[in-house]
């Protein structure tokens, strides 16, 4: 006699919740297998950054790496135990019979539920952002931020939030009723739309209303660094100084924009802590993505993996098991019988929060990839400038910036999407100085 298999939707409920435990347990295990080893390796500067990293740097690199990790560790419990509150536990359920019962079926009560859901979760995770900022960031001598500050971007976030994302959400859920079974592939090609387009947007229209942004003024870095983009044949819109250091001691430096609008951005912290030709180095660096067309690919996976994502959700939207599994009453057509109102903004919410609990497994396919393209962006920056002085870069980075220096491997190769730090001065030990270089 053969044994009967559980109905759908208890067969979705085990599933998620057993990924979500093994998610769980592999993340902890990791953070753990981190904190022991960088707690084990604190005492002593490794071998290879001896002389260039200072005892006391490296001791604060440990010591703010393991405040990350343990509040990292206190937000992965109280994550899954929100997400088990909005699923399982009937929270999302909840607030979509109080809007229902408030606003009745239809456009308004579905941006309702995604505009309640999303201040929700977002006021939920205020209390650990705020920690992170001033209590760790500031601790460690790392955060600008006033609270004032700190309260203005939360405001302007939010309002942006608002204005760009319920016109899309909106656009999605029509496309949802009024273009068929194939909706998926309208809705998929709106969002990539979309997301092209912020790729030309954000650095032009929304990034200076939080930062401003002046072209680089000093004569002799630009020079340098036009003569890089000429000998390398790249052209972009211009180059800036953003004043990061108004938030943040962090440097860093970045392409960003699309066609005209790409630009290169330089933050203040940057150009105070490097030579004029470790900068040239870490530009070339952001050059080899474009050289090797990262960028390129990982648009293109990324729209990818959303026709993919779009495509599963336009299937499970119309299963009622979908929705019943993960702790939901449909509204609309569970196992084919109609009712009183749409369950599209139900459907992509559900999907929202359960695809993570299964993506996390091929986070270090992700970070592999991610890795690789380092490696060949690095090497790409040795063949154009020069590897001793990228080198020198990375060090100032990774000492101003408190990076740890021992990572576990096994956490390393599961989360990091650059290759540890002594791996990669190994890497650019390969590559002797470029002639192309510009002179000192």
């Amino acid at each position: 006699m053969s044994e009967t298999l559980p109905p759908p939707s208890l067969l979705l409920t085990l599933v998620f919740s057993a990924a979500l435990l093994a998610g769980l347990l592999l993340k902890t295990w990791l953070a753990s297998r981190q904190i022991r080893h960088v707690a084990l390796h604190r005492a002593q500067v490794p071998a290879p950054f001896d002389g260039h990293i200072t005892l006391a740097a490296h001791h604060k690199a440990a010591d703010y790496t393991l405040a990350k990790l343990r509040l990292g560790l206190l937000d992965l419990m109280l994550s899954a135990a929100v997400l088990l509150c909005w699923t399982l536990l009937g929270g999302l359920d909840l607030l979509n019979q109080a809007l229902l019962a408030l606003l009745g079926g239809g456009m308004v009560q579905q941006l309702a539920l995604l505009g309640c859901f999303s201040l929700i979760a977002g006021l939920l995770a205020l209390p650990l952002q705020w920690w992170q900022t001033f209590v760790v960031e500031q601790r460690f001598g790392f955060n600008q931020m006033t609270q004032r500050l700190w309260l203005a971007d939360l405001l302007k976030s939010t309002v942006l939030s608002a204005v760009i994302g319920l016109p899309l959400a909106a656009l999605i859920l029509w496309l949802m009723q009024a273009t068929g079974g194939l909706w998926w592939l309208w809705a998929w090609g709106a969002w990539a739309a979309f997301t092209l387009l912020m790729m030309v947007v954000y650095p032009l229209f929304i990034a200076p209303l939080f930062n401003q942004f002046k072209p680089l003024d000093d004569p002799a870095l630009a020079e340098r660094v036009n003569a890089l983009m000429q000998r390398c044949g790249f052209t972009v819109q211009g180059f800036y100084v953003m004043d990061g250091s108004r938030r943040s001691a962090h440097a860093n430096a970045y392409f960003t924009g699309f066609g005209a609008a790409k630009r290169v951005v330089f933050f203040d912290t940057l150009l105070k802590q490097l030579a004029p030709r470790q900068i040239e180095a870490v530009l070339a660096h952001e050059l080899g993505h474009f050289k090797h067309k990262h960028i390129a690919k990982r648009i293109a996976l990324s729209l990818l993996l959303g026709l993919l994502a779009f495509a599963l959700l336009g299937w499970l939207a119309t299963r009622g098991w979908f929705y019943t599994g993960l702790g939901v009453q449909p509204n609309l057509m569970l196992d084919g019988v109609a009712g009183s109102a749409p369950n599209d903004a139900l459907a992509l919410l559900l999907f929202a929060l359960a695809a993570p609990v299964f993506t996390v497994f091929i986070t270090p396919l992700m970070a592999q990839l991610s890795r690789h393209d380092e490696f060949q962006a690095d090497a790409y920056a040795a063949q154009q400038t020069s590897g001793a002085e990228l080198a020198g870069a990375l060090l100032t980075l990774y000492q101003d910036n408190a990076s740890t220096l021992t990572p576990d491997p096994l956490y390393a190769r599961f989360y990091y999407s650059h290759p540890p730090a002594a791996e990669r001065l190994a890497h650019l030990q390969l590559f002797p100085s470029s002639t192309k270089a510009a002179p000192a």
